[in-house]
């Protein structure tokens, strides 16, 4: 999002988190802003009864948690690293300052959150529309779209069951019943328990070099 050596530059730090490890956690202050520099974070909420809603998987180059760097507000969700994972952390003052400073990342901050908010919508709509297997596709054909979590070189599907399961408020085992069927029509391909989208540029299901 920004570039490293800016945020070098502007006073960032590396810090190291273990799998499984918060960055931060809902309802805490917000006194910095993150940026994954390699690994993977979820973004998600929890409730009373310990059930996880993936609100993002923010991967290398992206950050997380912006919210309340413009709001003042607390953080709306927790982080958490998927894998061992090295964030940029720059204080949030000094954050605002590099926004003052360079108003094209300003405008770059806008344009992100007005794409997770429209995603937020049309997930919304999906999920109060449509039975599971058109959610499921629904939801692969805007990953596609958006070139999020899919693989442009073989079509894989980069995020798990349980994620999408997490994503759209459904069971497990409702989203993998889904995606059976989608298979049987032909709408995506299972091989080897990996899941591919149909009809992506250059997809070659188990050819691909980065995911076999």
């Amino acid at each position: 999002m920004i570039d490293e050596d800016l945020l070098k530059a502007s006073g960032a730090k590396q810090c190291q988190f273990k799998t499984g490890e918060a960055l931060f956690k809902e309802g805490d202050r917000c006194q910095y802003y993150h940026q994954i520099a390699q690994g993977a974070v979820r973004w998600v909420n929890t409730n009373h009864d310990g059930e996880e809603y993936l609100q993002y998987l923010a991967e290398s180059g992206e950050s997380i948690g912006e919210f309340p760097l413009f709001d003042e507000g607390v953080y709306a969700a927790s982080a958490i690293a998927v894998v061992p994972t090295t964030v940029w952390r720059l204080p949030k003052s000094r954050f605002l300052h590099l926004l003052r400073e360079h108003p094209d990342i300003h405008f770059a901050f806008s344009a992100l959150l007005v794409k997770r908010l429209r995603f937020k919508f049309f997930l919304m709509k999906e999920i109060a529309s449509h039975e599971p297997r058109q959610i499921v596709l629904s939801l692969i054909n805007y990953l596609k779209r958006t070139s999020q979590h899919i693989c442009m070189e073989c079509g894989q599907i980069l995020l798990t069951r349980r994620q999408i399961a997490e994503m759209t408020g459904m069971r497990v085992e409702t989203v993998i019943r889904a995606m059976r069927q989608l298979n049987d029509q032909g709408l995506i391909a299972i091989l080897d328990r990996k899941a591919y989208c149909e009809g992506s540029k250059g997809c070659v299901p188990g050819t691909c070099k980065t995911h076999g």
